[in-house]
């Protein structure tokens, strides 16, 4: 392979200061910075986790020695993905909600498949998850919340990456849009109480790694006191708060039937809406909802592949692009696996054309933005934007080497439009995290992951057999 460290190799400048690792002869380095540079030859230098060098191979090795020096030829660099929105615990719901509306999707099917879940199914899920994020690029990842988030901290960390985790909050058994299973409702005390310990235990832990954030559910399944108290305690640690929002025309119904406001005009009657807030999906917006996230600036989430896959029409009628004009933080989550692929990738491809085909203008959202999307954007809606999303002296090594010898990589002429336009996750072949290579030639370092494909479908058998599968699972054609 054309990617590899030496044991020997190190750069031979006298009195050049040692750095833990070098990686040179970067063909392409896209850094995200504020200049927004790519860099030709480049090379990154670390130490302690945290980048003290980026610049051309031949003035980095002029500068810094190291006796772990990796050769990233005929390959393209990126800062590692930040998805702002994965249900990790849905990793097993593959096929289990295909062609179904927002209120059949998350009642008969989802809610169902969730409230059958013990710890140790978390704990597989979590961990196939990991594989597929970081496997496709995805250094950090926003979680929001299941009922046993140590199961998945503990799957998640195993294999080196960043974690936002939360634990899932719903306090209202019934909606417009139906009834949730008994099994997930519990008091507003114990949903406050328990976010307010997973804040004790998990943040800052596994060396900085771990994040947490307060969350509940979605707006129509959450009381006014809920969303006050985890916003106190959002405020209490300096944490992001996050929800569902505006994802579909029912729920946005649904929010006005019950609170005679929109989801977006409760948050601000409720005094909750601001700049660390995490709204994932926003896209059926009522107009002056529109003026009030402009003011705001909360961030907003893009789930490109879940609206397409239910028909929730997000990038129809959504308002995004504009929104980003007005200066509000837009990122990209690629929501759960029951909508299809876990490609960070794929979700900027699915990004960037769906706007240009709906609004009927190849301008709009060019690759440059869904990169951003993807990036810095996301770092900054996890609260992280100081530390990760962009290749920067000062910031933590978390980035994304791609094969760009693989087909869909060329010719190569715009990195850039490439990565967008024609690549997928599955170029990636190496990932760092805080300088730790956590995937090698595209399979994790840390953990065994043919053992846990092997788990993935021993407990896909075991969740199966605690639901009625004739319900959930709708095959249209007969299986001999």
């Amino acid at each position: 392979m054309n990617y590899k460290m030496s044991a020997t190799a190190s750069t031979s400048s006298e009195g050049a200061s040692a750095a833990d690792t070098i990686v040179v002869n970067i063909d392409w380095l896209i850094t995200v910075d504020e200049q927004r540079r790519v860099i030709r030859d480049a090379a990154i230098a670390i130490k302690h986790g945290k980048i003290v060098a980026v610049g051309k191979s031949s003035e980095i090795r002029s500068v810094w020695s190291s006796d772990r020096i990796y050769d990233a030829a005929d390959t393209v660099v990126t800062p590692g993905f930040v998805d702002n929105h994965l249900h990790s615990s849905f990793q097993l719901s593959r096929g289990l909600a295909d062609e179904a509306n927002a209120q059949s999707f998350l009642f008969d099917h989802m809610y169902p498949y969730e409230g059958a879940m013990q710890a140790e199914d978390v704990y597989v899920s979590a961990s196939l998850a990991a594989v597929e994020l970081l496997t496709h690029g995805v250094t950090c990842f926003i979680d929001p919340g299941n009922y046993h988030p140590g199961a998945t901290v503990d799957a998640v960390c195993a294999t080196g990456m960043r974690l936002v985790i939360a634990r899932s909050s719903f306090d209202k058994t019934k909606s417009v849009l139906g009834v949730l299973p008994q099994t997930m409702i519990e008091t507003t005390e114990d949903c406050l109480q328990r976010t307010d310990d997973l804040f004790a235990k998990y943040a800052g832990s596994y060396a900085g790694k771990v994040s947490v954030s307060a969350s509940f559910r979605g707006l129509n399944n959450a009381s006014d006191e809920l969303i006050l108290g985890l916003k106190s305690l959002s405020d209490e640690y300096e944490a992001t708060l996050q929800t569902h929002a505006c994802f579909s025309y029912s729920t946005h119904d649904s929010s006005l039937a019950q609170y005679g406001l929109s989801e977006i005009e409760r948050l601000e009657a409720l005094g909750v809406l601001d700049d660390r807030m995490l709204l994932v999906h926003s896209g059926w917006l009522e107009p002056g909802e529109v003026a009030l996230l402009a003011r705001r600036k909360a961030t907003l989430v893009c789930a490109p592949s879940s609206s397409i896959h239910n028909g929730y029409g997000n990038i129809a009628v959504g308002k995004l692009p504009e929104l980003m004009a007005l200066g509000v933080n837009v990122s990209l989550g690629s929501d759960h696996a029951c909508s299809g692929s876990v490609d960070m990738v794929q979700e900027m491809r699915y990004c960037a054309c769906g706007y240009k085909e709906v609004r009927l203008n190849p301008r709009v959202m060019p690759p440059e933005t869904a990169l951003e999307m993807a990036t810095i954007n996301g770092a900054r809606g996890a609260g992280l934007a100081d530390r990760i999303g962009s290749i920067e002296v000062g910031k933590e090594a978390d980035f994304v080497i791609f094969d760009s010898s693989l087909p869909e990589w060329q010719p190569l002429y715009n990195p850039v439009s490439n990565l967008v336009y024609s690549a997928t996750g599955r170029t990636v072949r190496d990932v760092f995290v805080a300088g730790d290579q956590v995937v090698r030639d595209g399979r994790l370092v840390n953990v065994n992951q043919s053992e846990i494909m092997r788990d993935v479908t021993k407990t896909a058998h075991r969740i199966a057999s605690r639901l009625d599968m004739r319900k959930i699972l709708k095959l249209k054609w007969p299986v001999e």
